[in-house]
C-alpha cells in the first residue's frame, strides 16, 4: 500500500479552442500540462499561482469532475480514471470539494437543511428525521445553529454561506477535500475564522486537503507542502517552510516577495518585481514557459524545456535554480 492517499501522474488537460478571429481550429488551451504530485494522508498540499495557471482545473482533475486528456489519478492506491460511473459514484463519498464562491455554489431556491442533506439523500445514507438530525449536527460542527435549518442562502452572510458549503462537503464523511480558494471571496476579518475552522476539522476528522489559493500568507499558515504553478506546469514543489525560506525557482521568488509583510519597516525594502506579460496558454513559448518574464534567463531557456531536478519531495523545473 502506498504511503500517499492521493497521487497524480503526468496529468494533462487541454481544452479545444473554437475557431474564431484570433484562433484557428486545432488550437488548445494548455490548462494542465504534465503534472505529477502526491499527498500524504492528513497533510495539506497547497497549490499557488497566478489566475489562469490551471490550479482549479488541477483540483477538478484530482476528483475526476472533469476528464483528463491523459494521465491518471490514484486514490488510496486505486486508479480512479479506470472506474465505471457507478464505482466512481461510490468513491466520490471519500472525495469532495469546497467551492470558491459561497454565493454561486448554493442553490438559492433550497433551504440549507436540503442543501446539506442532499448528499445524504443522493447516496441513500439517511432519510427523514435521521437525516435532519445529521444535517443539524453537521451545521453545528461548522458553527451554524440548528435553529437556522429552515432558512435560505440569501439570509446568511458570505462567511456563513461558506460554512454551509463546508458542511455540505463533510456530509458524506470524506477523507479528501479539494479546497478551491475557499476564502478568497470573503472579508479579511472572516477569512481567519474559516481557515481556523478548516484546520480544526482536519485534525478532528483526519482530513487530507488540496488547498488552492493565491494568498501566500494563508498558504504558509495552513499547508505542509506547496507546489508553485505557472501555465499548467508545477515549477517548484516541496515542504512549505523550505520553499518559502529558500525558493529555488525565480517565479517562486517573485511570488513570495510580492506577499505583504505585517511589518511597517519592511515596506521600505526593495523587492524584486515580476516584469512582462503572461504568455498565452494557447500559444506557449518554446523552451521554459517562464523565460519571457525571467531576468535570469539564458539562451538554453528559450530552446529547451527544463526537466525536474532534485528529489521527489523537493524539486524545481529550472535550468538555473537559485542558490540557497
Amino acid at each position: 500500500m502506498s504511503e500517499f492517499l492521493v497521487e497524480a501522474e503526468n496529468l494533462v488537460k487541454h481544452f479545444p479552442v473554437e475557431k474564431g478571429i484570433f484562433s484557428s481550429s486545432g488550437s488548445f488551451v494548455h490548462a494542465v500540462d504534465g503534472v505529477s504530485l502526491a499527498i500524504r494522508e492528513r497533510e495539506t498540499l497547497a497549490c499557488v499561482g497566478e489566475s489562469g495557471c490551471g490550479k482549479s482545473t488541477l483540483g477538478r482533475l484530482l476528483l475526476r469532475l472533469i476528464e483528463p486528456t491523459s494521465g491518471n489519478v490514484r486514490f488510496n492506491g486505486e486508479d480512479i480514471m479506470k472506474l465505471s460511473f457507478a464505482d466512481l459514484r461510490k468513491r466520490k463519498r471519500d472525495m469532495q470539494i469546497i467551492f470558491q464562491d459561497p454565493y454561486a455554489s448554493l442553490d438559492p431556491r433550497m433551504k440549507i437543511s436540503d442543501i446539506v442533506g442532499e448528499p445524504l439523500a443522493t447516496h441513500g445514507i439517511a432519510r427523514g428525521e435521521k437525516r435532519r438530525e445529521q444535517v443539524a449536527e453537521l451545521l453545528e460542527t461548522v458553527g451554524i445553529g440548528r435553529s437556522q435549518l429552515s432558512r435560505y442562502p440569501h439570509m446568511f452572510s458570505g462567511g456563513q454561506r461558506q460554512r454551509i458549503g463546508i458542511a455540505r462537503a463533510l456530509a458524506l464523511n470524506p477523507r479528501f477535500l479539494v479546497c478551491d480558494e475557499p476564502v478568497s471571496a470573503l472579508d479579511v476579518s472572516i477569512q481567519s475564522q474559516v481557515i481556523n475552522l478548516l484546520l480544526e476539522l482536519r485534525e478532528k476528522k483526519r482530513l487530507t486537503y488540496f488547498f488552492i489559493s493565491h494568498d501566500l500568507n494563508i498558504v504558509r499558515h495552513i499547508s505542509d507542502q506547496v507546489c508553485i504553478m505557472f501555465l499548467g506546469k508545477i515549477m517548484e514543489y516541496g515542504p512549505t517552510r523550505e520553499v518559502y525560506d529558500h525558493p529555488l525557482h525565480p517565479y517562486s521568488l517573485f511570488l513570495i516577495s510580492a506577499a505583504p509583510i505585517p511589518d511597517p519597516k519592511a515596506r521600505y525594502k526593495e523587492k524584486p518585481i515580476l516584469q512582462g506579460e503572461l504568455p498565452s496558454p494557447v500559444n506557449l513559448p518554446k523552451g521554459c514557459r517562464f523565460h519571457t518574464r525571467c531576468p535570469y534567463a539564458q539562451g538554453i531557456c528559450a530552446e529547451e524545456e527544463p526537466k525536474p531536478s532534485g528529489s521527489a519531495d523537493r524539486y524545481v523545473l529550472c535550468h538555473f535554480p537559485l542558490a540557497n
